[in-house]
C-alpha cells in the first residue's frame, strides 16, 4: 500500500475502491463515501477493478457480485491469490440473501457483506470496520519489519554469519517446494528461516564472538537464544505461523536438543527443515571456533547424523535442493571416509549437534 500505511494516517483520506457496473448505484456509492471525506475511485467490472487495484492502491474494496466479464467473486479469488493484496478488505455488494451465497463470498475471500438496496448507515459502518482491520493488518506488517531489522541487528554483531538468515531463507524455501507444502507453511517455514536466531539480540557478543570452546556457563546463555527469539516475536500476529521454528530449530531428532528436548516428529517440521539448513550452512562457512568445512563434508555430516540429529525423511530431500542449487556433489556418509588416513570425524574442530 502507499508507504506502508493507511493514507489516512498521513493527512489524507482513506482510499475506497468501487467496482459495480449498476451506474447509479456506482454514483450513489460514489457521493455517500465522498461526502464522509473518502477518496473515491470507482471501476464498471471485474477486469477493470483489478486493474484499478493495482493502479490506485485502495485501502477498501466495495465490490459488487454480479459483475460482467468476471464476476465478484472470481475478483475476490484473485486479490486473495496476490500476496500484494491479501489483506487488503473486500466487502462484497449483493442483492442475493441466500446463506449459499454469503458462504460462496466468505469462501472466496471476502471480509463482509453490503445486501442490496443498503442503508447510509449500515454502509459508512462496514467501510469504517474494513479501514479498521486494515489498521490493524498494517501495524502487524510494520512489526513484522522491526523484527525483520532485529535479525540483521544480530547479523551485525557478527561480520562472520552475515547474510546467514537470507541464505537459510533461500534453501528452506526450496526444501518446502520439494516437499509439496502449501503456500502458507512455505511461507511460515521461511519467515522463521528468516529470523531464527532473532535471540541472539539478547546473548552478549563476546559469546557469538569468541574463538575458542564455551564453558559449560556460556552455552547456558547461549541456548537461551531460541525462547528470547520467541518471547520477540510473540506479539507479531502471524507469529503463531513462525515463533515454533524460531523457538525449536535446535532441538534434536533423538530428543537430545533444547529448549525443550523434543523428539521425532514432536518437532515442528519448520524447525526440522530450519535445522538441517542451519547445520549445514554453519558447517560451511567460517565460523569464529574454525574454519569453513567442505561441503562434501558437510553433507556427510548431515547423512551420519540421519535419524540421530535429523528428521531421516528430510536429509535426503535437503541434500537434492542444495544439489539443485549450487551443484554440490551428492557424497557417501562420513563414517566410510578418512583423509590421509585420519578419519574425517576426527578432523573436524567441534561436532555438528555443538555447531552455536
Amino acid at each position: 500500500m502507499r508507504t506502508g500505511e493507511l493514507s489516512a494516517g498521513q493527512g489524507a483520506s482513506p482510499r475506497v475502491l468501487v467496482i459495480e457496473d449498476d451506474g447509479s448505484i456506482r454514483a450513489l456509492l460514489t457521493v455517500l463515501l465522498e461526502r464522509e471525506g473518502f477518496d473515491v475511485v470507482t471501476a464498471i467490472d471485474g477486469e477493470a477493478g483489478l486493474a484499478a487495484v493495482d493502479s490506485s492502491d485502495p485501502d477498501v474494496v466495495i465490490l459488487d457480485i454480479g459483475l460482467p466479464r468476471i464476476d465478484g467473486l472470481e475478483v475476490t479469488r484473485r486479490l486473495r491469490a496476490n500476496r500484494a493484496t491479501r489483506t487488503l478488505p473486500i466487502i462484497l455488494l449483493t442483492a442475493r440473501a441466500s446463506i449459499e451465497d454469503m458462504v460462496a463470498g466468505l469462501d472466496a475471500g471476502a471480509d463482509d457483506f453490503i445486501r442490496k438496496p443498503f442503508e447510509r448507515p449500515e454502509l459508512l459502518a462496514r467501510v469504517r470496520s474494513g479501514l479498521r482491520m486494515r489498521r490493524a493488518v498494517l501495524g502487524m506488517e510494520t512489526a513484522q519489519a522491526v523484527v525483520t531489522a532485529l535479525a540483521s541487528a544480530v547479523e551485525a554483531k557478527d561480520l562472520v554469519t552475515e547474510q546467514h538468515c537470507e541464505r537459510l531463507a533461500v534453501v528452506t524455501a526450496r526444501l518446502c517446494e520439494r516437499l509439496s507444502l502449501t503456500i502458507d507453511e512455505r511461507e511460515a517455514i521461511t519467515y522463521g528461516a528468516l529470523l531464527h536466531d532473532i535471540g541472539k539480540i539478547g546473548v552478549p557478543e563476546a559469546l557469538l564472538s569468541k574463538p575458542g570452546p564455551l564453558t559449560p556457563d556460556e552455552w547456558v546463555v547461549l541456548r537461551r537464544h531460541p525462547e528470547i527469539g520467541e518471547q520477540i516475536c510473540r506479539p507479531l500476529g502471524l507469529s503463531q505461523s513462525f515463533a515454533p521454528v524460531v523457538r525449536h530449530h535446535h532441538e534434536r531428532w533423538d530428543g537430545g536438543g533444547y529448549p525443550d528436548g523434543l523428539r521425532r516428529a514432536e518437532i515442528p517440521l519448520g524447525a526440522r527443515i530450519v535445522a538441517l539448513a542451519d547445520a549445514f550452512d554453519a558447517m560451511t562457512h567460517d565460523r569464529p571456533y574454525r574454519k569453513a568445512l567442505s561441503a562434501g563434508h558437510a553433507l556427510g555430516e548431515l547423512r551420519d547424523q540421519s535419524g540421530r540429529q535429523f528428521d531421516p525423511g528430510l536429509v535426503e530431500p535437503f541434500i537434492a535442493c542444495l544439489d539443485e542449487l549450487a551443484d554440490i556433489p551428492v557424497v557417501a556418509p562420513v563414517h566410510a571416509r578418512s583423509v590421509g588416513g585420519r578419519s574425517t570425524r576426527g578432523a573436524r574442530t567441534r561436532p555438528v549437534n555443538a555447531l552455536r
